[in-house]
């Protein structure tokens, strides 16, 4: 293996992973199953580098099929440049606008092969200090009954952390939440996710009330297009917001910094990639923000990159990786555990993809 090893080839390999039940979020959306994308980076040394594109059309416009066609738009420009010209490589991971998940899956296999061509793996690149993280798990839109029991569900796998995602029916979520806080006390923590469905109008009481039922913060609760009604709503302090939506990009960060709507920026390896969200991370820490890693729903290879962004300093509250327990199987060869509210990033050092499963699943 050598550090000099230049790209010789960028495949899109869809594939589809059964959900125990589907995912709802937001005034409409659904996932039924995880259909994404293993982008495969191969070195002309014979490295592969590996990492997971999760299209989601209702957020970033992708599809499993556009992530394959970018990926092979981007192909030609890249073939035959060194992996360790890393301004080389973003420049062409960057000529293209939106394409999210594409470009993040990207730069992570991309990451993944510089080290594996360097002798090394990510483990030794990128774990940080915080080799524990607290986990949280995505808790969809359901009748009552049906995010209780899955609550209980992912709760006795090890999770202590919730987020609730809500806005469809303000007081059937208050009622869940106050049966959550109800059932589980303070041994496990909640925070809601509204997806921007509330409006300027109603959005100050939705909030007190969301302090009231014992939520920690709120994720995105207005449209980010809004943006005038998003700083009048943070100055009031009324419960700690979350940024994601509206901090897809770090140009996007910079805005939000400047106006100050936040306090929690959530950045996601899914849409991010490690450059972007390394930077994301300190750009908002230096600012005097806290950070959280999410999920966009991602499957064992996802989740795992995303744990170990998680670990960096910056990274101050429970991060979203615990999806996998939504997974009927997956691509990776040992499930991931969760340990009283914890993932141990540093014990994911040997889960690999294994061969037979991701033929057993790819989409042709």
């Amino acid at each position: 293996m050598s550090s000099t090893a230049k790209i010789a080839r960028i495949e899109g390999i869809p594939y589809r992973l059964p959900l125990t039940s589907a995912l709802a979020w937001g005034t409409h959306s659904a996932l039924s199953a995880a259909e994404h994308v293993l982008v495969r980076v191969t070195l002309d040394d014979g490295t592969v580098g590996l990492a997971e594109a999760p299209p989601r059309p209702t957020i970033y416009g992708e599809t499993p099929g556009s992530v394959v066609a970018i990926l092979a738009h981007l192909s030609p420009a890249l073939v035959g440049l060194p992996i360790a010209d890393t301004d080389a490589l973003n420049r062409v991971r960057n000529s293209v606008a939106n394409n999210n998940t594409a470009r993040g899956a990207l730069d992570m296999a991309l990451w993944d092969a510089r080290a594996k061509a360097g002798g090394q793996t990510l483990f030794e690149t990128l774990l940080g200090p915080k080799t524990r993280v607290r986990v949280s798990f995505i808790l969809g839109i359901d009748t009552p009954a049906g995010m209780l029991a899955e609550a209980g569900r992912v709760v006795a796998a090890g999770v202590r952390c919730l987020k609730v995602k809500v806005g469809r029916n303000h007081a059937r979520d208050l009622a869940v939440i106050r049966e959550l806080r109800a059932t589980y006390g303070e041994a496990v923590q909640l925070y809601a996710d509204s997806n921007e469905t509330l409006t300027p109008a109603e959005a100050p009481a939705a909030l007190d009330a969301m302090r009231e039922a014992g939520l920690m913060y709120v994720e995105e609760p207005l449209p980010v297009r809004d943006l005038r009604a998003r700083v009048e709503l943070y100055a009031r302090h009324l419960l700690p917001i979350v940024a994601d939506d509206s901090c897809f990009l770090p140009a996007d960060l910079t805005r939000e910094l400047d106006f100050d709507t936040f306090d929690i920026l959530n950045a996601k390896t899914a849409r991010n990639g490690f450059t972007d969200g390394l930077a994301m991370l300190q750009a908002a820490a230096a600012a005097g923000k806290r950070g959280m890693v999410g999920s966009q729903a991602s499957t064992g290879l996802g989740t795992i990159h995303a744990a170990l962004l998680s670990t960096q300093a910056e990274v101050t509250e429970p991060c979203e990786l615990s999806f996998v327990l939504k997974l009927r199987d997956d691509l990776i060869d040992q499930p991931i555990r969760f340990e009283d509210g914890w993932l141990d990033v540093a014990s994911l050092r040997h889960h690999a993809l294994d061969a037979d499963k991701l033929r057993h699943y790819q989409l042709t």
